[in-house]
């Protein structure tokens, strides 16, 4: 705890949603640009590869990509990649604000996946901002509005779902695993998966579209070591909050870039969202306290 910084742990945080929100806006401007999706991805990843190597050979620190749980990364990039599937097909199919409000469901999956797989045991108050998280994403989502594309809509959700999966996985490999090695195997893995769909895909770039793609893979490298060192000087409950910031960018990249502004149902629905996430951070962190509380009169 001596190494915590709540306050740059949050300017970093904020730092990261808005990094974060110019990738997806990247994304969907690439796309737009005629760049294929399969090839987005590929380099969203290729790119972030010698960028970490020539990180860790000029601090002299390649030793950490050593790994004993080589089993653990494969099945981390597994899930990752198809999550990065839906985290990057939502911002292309729907408006940016709606996309980036969709993937708010992520912790409110979190608190689903803690009781059914992990067995943890989740109270009242976390259950009530399932629930209203739900009731969110029904109004956004506004069944029968042509405001919103259905497809979108599943692809949003199922972003959101696929975060909070490997946000476990996540948890269990940083007990043992450094951040950047699991960033590295995972664009490594990520990389070759995608790979053999490039020969069907690929086409020709000019010069803007290769800067995008550059730009994808150089501002997704930022963004995740943003979000590692935001953790590293502040809790997750505590620098979370800072992801809701992440509609204020989208709303004014969506206005000003793609002359896009969310329906209406969207401005209903996403405080319900944004606020059943508020409720799970706040309760991630009087538990948190709790618990240490019993750990310090445990071990006076």
């Amino acid at each position: 705890m001596s190494g915590q910084r709540p306050i740059l742990a949050l300017l970093l945080r904020l730092l990261a949603g808005l990094v974060l929100s110019t990738v997806f806006m990247v994304t969907k401007l690439a796309h737009q640009n005629g760049i294929p999706f399969a090839e987005i991805l590929f380099w969203r990843q290729a790119i972030t590869l010698p960028q970490i190597l020539i990180y860790l050979a000029l601090t002299g620190q390649l030793s950490v990509l050593a790994t004993q749980r080589m089993g653990a990364q494969a099945t981390r990039a597994f899930y990752g990649t198809i999550g990065m599937v839906f985290n990057f097909g939502a911002p292309i199919l729907l408006p940016l604000a709606v996309s980036t409000t969709l993937g708010f469901t992520a912790p409110i999956f979190a608190v689903v996946l803690s009781a059914v797989v992990l067995r943890e045991h989740v109270g009242r108050w976390r259950w009530s901002a399932v629930v209203l998280g739900f009731a969110g994403v029904l109004v956004i989502a506004h069944p029968g509005s042509l405001h919103v594309a259905p497809l979108g809509v599943v692809v949003g959700v199922t972003a959101g779902f696929m975060v909070a999966v490997v946000s476990i996985q996540l948890r269990s490999l940083g007990r043992t695993e450094p951040a950047i090695t699991t960033v590295f195997y995972f664009a490594l893995f990520s990389s070759l998966m995608l790979a053999p769909a490039l020969p069907f895909t690929m086409v020709h770039h000019d010069a803007r579209q290769w800067g995008m793609l550059i730009a994808l893979g150089t501002l997704g490298t930022l963004a995740q070591w943003l979000l590692t060192a935001a953790l590293r000087y502040g809790a997750v409950a505590s620098v979370m909050v800072m992801d809701y910031s992440q509609l204020i960018w989208s709303t004014a990249y969506g206005w000003l870039i793609f002359a896009q502004l969310p329906p209406a149902t969207t401005w209903l629905g996403a405080p319900l969202v944004v606020a059943a996430g508020g409720i799970i951070a706040w309760r991630e962190h009087r538990l948190a306290l709790a618990r240490a509380h019993l750990a310090e009169a445990a071990s006076g």
